[in-house]
């Protein structure tokens, strides 16, 4: 395992910032203690203890995937974290906004794989370089247990040509893969314990492989934008005010949830999930939800 980067204090230095926007990613960042990402994994599990057989409108793996800082306060509180913002400023500037935050969970001894891609390719929001992903590791992320795989200096490239294979094992919307040849030897493996966190451009080549070992492997990804954003394809757009201020106009304003799974959440989360699902379906004949195997990866 990589050692954690020296934060001053608790910022990102000149040359780590250079280092991202050269490489396209950072890692890795201590934000917590082991212990302290110990009682965030147990109080996800809970939850997914607590409501897994429980009435919502839709199964919990969809909250838990799709704009989770919408409906669960833990995941907003984790996105809403001083020292994770600390570090994303040095990247995005002092107004930080969430546009979307999701548990990624690969159960032990499973083949689920996240194929090779860039994520703008169907945000809506361009190749815009106002927004970085936080991923946040809540139990080891190692190549055993399908940690991230980034390519140096891909962020350079515009969005690629990507192709959709609908594979069961694909955990994203539409199995999309680049549709370029990426050689092992160019992939860095993005090895994470838990308390530590990466940051990757949105147009960076990313993928992980299976979990083969015998612990879940939990992460959590947050993406920020700044007021600079855009969406190109949707009607309209929505993120939830971090830290500063927007003036922009671009971005309907959403609250922090007041409790779990909250009646007016709810309907707020179904909202933003019906216009999200407009980008991401563009060019697409048939219907596609925003995960592809929701249920097949974790239940």
């Amino acid at each position: 395992m990589p050692q954690p980067l020296s934060l001053d204090h608790g910022h990102l230095t000149a040359d780590q910032r250079n280092r991202y926007w050269s490489d396209g990613f950072l890692f890795p960042i201590q934000i917590m203690s082991p212990e302290e990402a110990a009682e965030t994994r147990a109080g996800l599990e809970q939850i997914e203890r607590d409501w897994l057989a429980t009435d919502l409108p839709k199964p919990l793996m969809t909250y838990k995937r799709n704009h989770a800082h919408m409906v669960m306060p833990l995941a907003a509180k984790l996105a809403r974290d001083p020292r994770i913002l600390n570090a994303v400023q040095g990247i995005l500037g002092p107004d930080l906004m969430i546009w979307s935050a999701e548990f990624f969970i690969k159960e032990p001894h499973t083949k689920h794989v996240v194929g090779m891609h860039q994520d703008l390719t169907y945000w809506g929001l361009g190749e815009t370089s106002d927004q970085v992903t936080a991923w946040v590791a809540l139990s080891p992320a190692t190549i055993d247990s399908g940690c991230m795989d980034f390519v140096k200096g891909s962020h350079k490239n515009p969005i690629m040509p990507h192709n959709d294979t609908f594979s069961e094992t694909n955990l994203l919307s539409r199995g999309q893969e680049i549709a370029v040849d990426v050689r092992d030897e160019d992939k860095t493996h993005i090895e994470l314990q838990p308390g530590q966190i990466s940051l990757h451009h949105g147009l960076t080549f990313h993928g992980s492989g299976p979990n083969i070992s015998d612990d879940r492997r939990i992460g959590f990804a947050i993406r920020y934008i700044n007021p600079n954003a855009r969406q190109e394809v949707a009607d309209r757009d929505y993120a939830m005010m971090a830290r500063g201020t927007d003036t922009s106009g671009a971005f309907v304003h959403v609250p922090t949830p007041t409790g779990l799974f909250a009646t007016e959440a709810l309907a707020l989360h179904h909202e933003i999930q019906t216009e999200q699902t407009k980008a991401l379906a563009e060019g697409l004949k048939k219907d596609v939800s925003l995960y592809q195997g929701l249920t097949a990866a974790n239940d």
